[in-house]
């Protein structure tokens, strides 16, 4: 038995949900999300709680059963409170700035690097070593954060880098004479 596919998602005030075939449908004050599940669970709505069960018992849809949960309470998530990722700039001479849509990122290389932000995300640079990134899907948030944080991973010796906040940085001793 899944111990996360149990536990029932409930529906705080302010957010509907239905369900049409395997797509369910959350609105919220935040805006809309969807998600279709597998054809291996059901999802059931009642008394503003949603519920997944599995449907058989192979292994596919104990796996489904768990994720499937998880997806819709990410899309309830996402509509009341939205998701936010923020980043650390750490390094001489690399920061960041919003022009328009564009994020200006310097960071050491021969060039400044313009990451376009997609639809759906809002991305602020409050400060010039900080990038904070909100939106209502949860997916597109981390992945915009992970295309960002691509252009300079945080490095071991110095720890210079675009490094998630609160994230630790296992340092390594130089070489010695």
């Amino acid at each position: 038995m899944s111990r996360i596919g149990k536990k029932p998602v409930e529906l705080p005030s302010g957010v509907t949900a239905s369900v049409s075939g395997q797509t369910i449908e959350v609105k919220g004050p935040k805006g809309t999300r969807n998600f279709t599940a597998t054809d291996d669970v059901t999802l059931t709505v009642e008394d503003n709680v949603v519920k997944i069960e599995p449907r058989g018992k192979s292994k596919r849809a104990r796996q489904q059963w768990g994720m499937s949960r998880t997806m819709v309470a990410n899309l309830v998530n996402g509509v009341t409170n939205g998701v936010t990722r923020e980043l650390e700039i750490q390094g001489v001479g690399y920061r960041a700035q919003m022009q328009g849509n564009t994020l200006k990122l310097a960071l050491g290389l021969s060039h400044d690097v313009n990451f376009e932000v997609p639809a759906g995300v809002t991305v602020t640079a409050p400060k010039p070593t900080q990038i904070i990134i909100e939106g209502i899907d949860e997916q597109l948030v981390g992945q915009v954060a992970a295309n960002i944080r691509e252009w300079r991973k945080p490095e071991p010796y110095k720890g210079k880098g675009i490094r998630y906040k609160g994230e630790y940085i296992f340092r390594k001793e130089g070489k010695k004479k």
